[in-house]
């Protein structure tokens, strides 16, 4: 009777939420290999590549109509973000990529010269970041075009940074500005909803344009990777800015077993992400936290290195790290903590 009750129960998506469905999925899997070093829980896996270094690889899906939306979408940027996405999760793992796989599904409204050009963003993203495209898988697709990414990097083995290693006290730094890709989505999504219908329909985007790029066609921070390396510094932990500050914090503080505190007035916000906001009548700061897409770094370091880190001129120290008691909060100019909540693909979790 037992058994039979349970066949016939079914649990919704939504009742976990897109982290907790994760963990449901993934909670008996444990590596059966010496060689595999890291496995679930980051933002990419690690195998032993000898006694020193590690292989790391990542896999993302970009999906038509999820992902992505062909009617203001170019392919070649597309090709182009496709990298950065899978590149991203390498470098948050403190380690250099090598080479990548794209496999696409394809349905029968793509053209070859539109592939054409998908390809080339591909290719000019791998030459940019000095990562050889090295094959891939096409099939056909019903559901529109699908993009697989998969990319392989290495480390030496003392050197990856993993999101379980912050420490009490530990400074928390982001790179770049958040909540621009956000926005420029906004208006992609704003100037779409105007112009239907309309025949030789001209999108107004002078003003924009920074937006446009940060969510069309990110730039992967390798260059971040690279300084840290040059003055001798490595996180204590680290992972890519995609699902948003918020979401993406609460990640690292619960891999971390730990707290934070973050300030409002210290996180990075630009000009035309605020300006654009406006004309929206929304909320920059919450298009930074829960933004998303912004591909930009999130990572802890002692408290030690603060003049250090600060030199680089590169990264924000936007808050610190906290006893795990004391959950994950926002702290206001006036002093006021406002509880930060993650947004996965169906509804919001709280810290």
């Amino acid at each position: 009777m037992e058994q039979k009750e349970k066949i016939k129960g079914r649990t919704e998506i939504a009742t976990l939420g897109e982290f907790g469905l994760i963990d449901h999925l993934m909670a008996d899997v444990t590596p059966q290999n010496k060689s595999t070093l890291i496995g679930v829980g980051d933002d990419a896996a690690a195998v032993a590549a000898g006694q020193k270094e590690a292989v790391v690889w990542s896999t993302d899906q970009l999906l038509e109509g999820i992902d992505f939306d062909l009617t203001y979408f170019p392919l070649r940027h597309l090709g182009y973000k496709a990298v950065t996405v899978g590149v991203s999760d390498i470098l948050a793992m403190n380690a250099r990529p090598e080479q990548l796989m794209l496999s696409i599904g394809v349905s029968s409204k793509i053209s070859v010269e539109a592939l054409d050009d998908l390809y080339a963003g591909v290719k000019f993203a791998c030459r940019e970041l000095e990562v050889d495209f090295v094959g891939g898988d096409t099939k056909p697709s019903v559901t529109g075009l699908t993009l697989h990414v998969t990319v392989l990097g290495r480390s030496e083995r003392k050197k990856i940074v993993r999101r379980n290693g912050a420490k009490l006290n530990d400074l928390i730094c982001i790179t770049g500005n958040l909540g621009a890709a956000y926005m420029g989505l906004h208006l992609l999504e704003r100037e779409k909803r105007v112009l239907q219908g309309i025949d030789n329909p001209e999108p107004q985007f002078a003003g924009y344009e920074y937006l446009l790029e940060k969510y069309l066609k990110p730039r992967a921070r390798k260059d971040i990777i690279d300084a840290l390396d040059e003055e001798g510094i490595i996180p204590t932990a680290m992972i890519d800015l995609s699902d948003g500050l918020s979401s993406d914090l609460m990640q690292l503080c619960k891999a971390s077993k730990c707290g934070a505190r973050i300030y409002l007035e210290r996180i990075p916000i630009a000009k035309q992400t605020s300006a654009m906001a406006e004309e929206l009548h929304a909320d920059p700061v919450v298009a930074a936290l829960q933004g998303g897409e912004d591909h930009e770094l999130l990572f802890t370091v002692p408290l030690a290195m603060q003049e250090k880190i600060m030199g680089l001129g590169l990264v924000d120290v936007i808050g610190h790290i906290t006893a795990d008691s004391t959950g994950c909060f926002l702290v206001t100019p006036d002093g006021s903590d406002i509880r930060l909540k993650a947004q996965g693909f169906v509804e919001s979790e709280e810290c």
